[in-house]
């Protein structure tokens, strides 16, 4: 693995708290992306006892290049007392935003979308001002499945375009970045009044003209909320990081997405998908 910059040197002293996120989490028999992407972030956010749920399981039925979650053709069912086992920590932790994201379950007829509406249901029935945001797969080009989702009326839904085009068949399993575009423009048509959300890695070869398109492609898709993040190889097995983006980069990018008009702009070495998710501040 090369060596890191200084920019991406993260001094973060946990502690007890970190730990004691860890094990109630752990106790309960529950997943989070947290963990099993290998994030950078995971001190600081379970020091806050802030976590992003993995829903269905820790075997995704897709196997990305950037992604260190396992693989399997055919996982466990989803565990039935997955809901409540989640709402009963966010009660515990008086969690005010709750993140969601899924592995993705090719093998489930609905992809899995209806466990994840029984998630928001029983998060909402402990706590009924918490909001939900939804980081979604695909769910392999199915509209039923975002339906389900979008009629339970999540404060952000999500939905990554990952990295650019010319490098999507590359990264991603299956997904294709024609196909996410349409799914999120979808959504907005559909559902005008949800809020949308997509993240980008970089670091992976792309060029600067590349990410210029895929804000701008975003955009058009009426996103309302973008991150935008340095990706960095969880283990030898994935993709090699290609380039450290420097932060001044980092600001033009981000200053391009507020040019197009996008909302809600997150971009640094350390942003990713969830980090710090918090529901749409809207303009009055």
């Amino acid at each position: 693995m090369a060596r890191l910059p200084s920019w991406l040197h993260k001094a973060f002293s946990a502690g007890k708290e970190a730990s004691d996120t860890a094990h109630s989490i752990k106790k309960r028999g529950l997943c989070t992306v947290c963990e099993e992407a290998k994030c950078p972030n995971l001190p600081e956010c379970y020091h806050q006892k802030r976590a992003t749920f993995l829903l269905l399981g820790s075997l995704c039925t897709r196997s990305c290049g950037f992604c260190s979650v396992g693989f399997c053709s055919s996982p466990q069912p989803p565990d039935p007392e997955e809901p409540k086992k989640i709402a009963e920590y966010c009660q515990d932790n008086k969690l005010q935003h709750v993140v969601l994201t899924m592995v993705t379950r090719d093998d489930l007829e609905d992809g899995g979308a209806s466990h994840i509406v029984s998630v928001m249901r029983e998060i909402r029935s402990v706590l009924p001002e918490a909001g939900c945001e939804i980081l979604t797969s695909d769910f392999a080009r199915k509209w039923e499945p975002v339906k389900l989702l979008l009629d339970e009326k999540p404060e952000v839904l999500a939905h990554n375009l990952e990295t650019v085009r010319a490098l999507s068949s590359r990264v991603r399993s299956q997904a294709t970045y024609e196909g996410s575009l349409a799914l999120l423009t979808k959504i907005k048509k559909e559902r005008p009044e949800q809020v949308t959300k997509s993240s980008i890695m970089l670091g992976l070869g792309e060029s600067k003209p590349q990410v210029f398109e895929t804000i701008e492609d975003l955009a058009r898709a009426g996103i309302d909320m973008i991150t935008i993040g340095q990706y960095l190889q969880p283990t030898p097995k994935q993709l090699a990081v290609k380039e450290f983006i420097h932060p001044d980069l980092f600001a033009e990018y981000g200053q391009k997405a507020k040019e197009c008009g996008i909302q809600e702009v997150m971009v640094g070495p350390f942003v990713r998908s969830s980090y710090a998710a918090r529901p749409i501040r809207r303009k009055k």
